[in-house]
């Protein structure tokens, strides 16, 4: 068998921030084994396996270490695919997924996702984090994937040196991290570290903004907000909370196509 595998550079305008998706629109089915072993060699947080359905496509997300529910960046990555490959003409796409039905629209240079919120609840395991990453949280609370944490400002999310090792032990999918932002240009910033799943540091994380978009929105009475996810190569995901779900904006880049032979990916 022989495919392809596009890098897509999400939430971001550039090739070198946002957060780097792989794209796989196969010839032909692909098992899970296939499909694991694909992004374990692409090496990315996601690697997004796309097949077309009558009424839209099929989206699985895998990291390099197991396949996960929902992924914001690889289905950005995935409905930029489409259009810029002349696959898709419309303005809408339809995914269906192991967190129900998504849709992407096309505005633009702009694509907005529309997701599940994922809200959190208060949780207090304060001496946990503060032996994780050594500074006491102003709120700690779990969402239906993930733990969130606010700290006091945004210098102590950029300042922030976690241990993974510790990180990998706690039983969720990752640890958001968050607190106001310190510029006018965002609403609130962020991190997102999920070594459990094979990503110590997520660059950029749609589906964490799934939990944030709620979270903050309660506190700043916002319904729209921009985040800046403070990773070393930095994203922007504008958000809106509506009708009990999350839309997700933001900007894609190819950055390059792989060919897939036999499983293997010629890089």
């Amino acid at each position: 068998m022989t495919t392809t595998v596009t890098e897509i550079n999400a939430f971001t305008g550039g090739r070198f921030g946002g957060n780097p998706a792989g794209v796989c629109l196969p010839p032909s089915k692909l098992s899970d084994a296939d499909m694991q072993s694909i992004a374990a060699q692409m090496n990315l947080s996601e690697t997004a396996f796309i097949f077309s359905e009558k009424d839209g496509f099929r989206i699985r997300w895998f990291t390099p270490k197991m396949e996960v529910k929902l992924c914001g960046h690889a289905t950005l990555a995935s409905a930029f695919f489409l259009w810029d490959s002349g696959l898709v003409t419309g303005n809408r796409i339809t995914f269906h997924s192991l967190s129900g039905v998504l849709s992407a629209d096309r505005n633009g240079d702009k694509i907005s996702l529309n997701f599940p919120a994922k809200p959190s609840y208060t949780e207090d395991f304060h001496k946990e984090i503060k032996s994780t990453f050594g500074i006491k949280p102003i709120f700690t609370g779990k969402s239906e994937f993930d733990y969130l944490i606010e700290f006091a400002d945004e210098a102590a999310i950029k300042n922030l040196k976690p241990d993974f090792k510790k990180i990998e032990t706690i039983q969720a999918r990752g640890i958001i991290v968050t607190a106001r932002s310190a510029s006018p240009d965002y609403d609130f910033v962020s991190r997102f570290f999920a070594p459990a799943v094979g990503v110590n540091e997520d660059p950029v994380t749609g589906s964490a903004h799934c939990t944030l978009a709620p979270y903050w929105s309660a506190k700043t009475g916002k319904t729209k907000m921009t985040g800046f996810q403070a990773s070393e190569r930095g994203g922007v995901v504008e958000v809106e909370l509506k009708n009990g779900r999350v839309l997700l904006t933001g900007e894609a880049e190819k950055v390059r196509t792989l060919s897939v032979e036999n499983g293997v990916v010629k890089f």
